[in-house]
């Protein structure tokens, strides 16, 4: 079986999270500089077989683009030119900090914690947009 792959996308960092392989559960991968996403992806699709890559499509409230949704839509595109065997496809990614923040509070991280493993929320908002993919009829 193939995972899916989720990509929170992020100005410096950038949170990924992945399925099991039979993709009925979505879990934390890493975090990593945005820089490096590229590298990542080819070293990864080398030792995983993904087929579906999954990323966080930002909008405002009222459903306009933000500032991060140019660099998203880039990113898709750029993945389905080097990735051409892979579905790509976006998710609406409102709420998905804010839940991934709480998610944190409510497992016991300290506000310190929360803080200084800025990481963490990326990954888990990562998380939050692969469940939420899954999640999809």
């Amino acid at each position: 079986m193939t995972r899916i792959l989720a990509i929170d996308l992020g100005t410096k960092r950038t949170g990924l999270a992945v399925t099991d392989p039979l993709r009925i559960l979505a879990n934390p991968l890493t975090t990593i500089p945005t820089a490096q996403l590229n590298k990542f992806l080819l070293d990864y699709f080398k030792k995983e077989s993904v087929d579906t890559i999954v990323i966080g499509y930002p909008k405002a409230m009222d459903g306009q683009a933000t500032q991060m949704t140019k660099p998203v839509l880039d990113l898709k595109k750029n993945l389905s030119r080097k990735f051409p065997d892979k579905e790509i496809t976006l998710v609406d990614e409102r709420f998905t900090s804010k839940m991934a923040m709480r998610s944190m509070i409510e497992m016991g991280s300290k506000k310190k914690d929360r803080r200084e493993k800025a990481g963490n929320l990326d990954k888990i908002s990562a998380t939050i947009i692969l469940q939420t993919y899954l999640n999809q009829p």
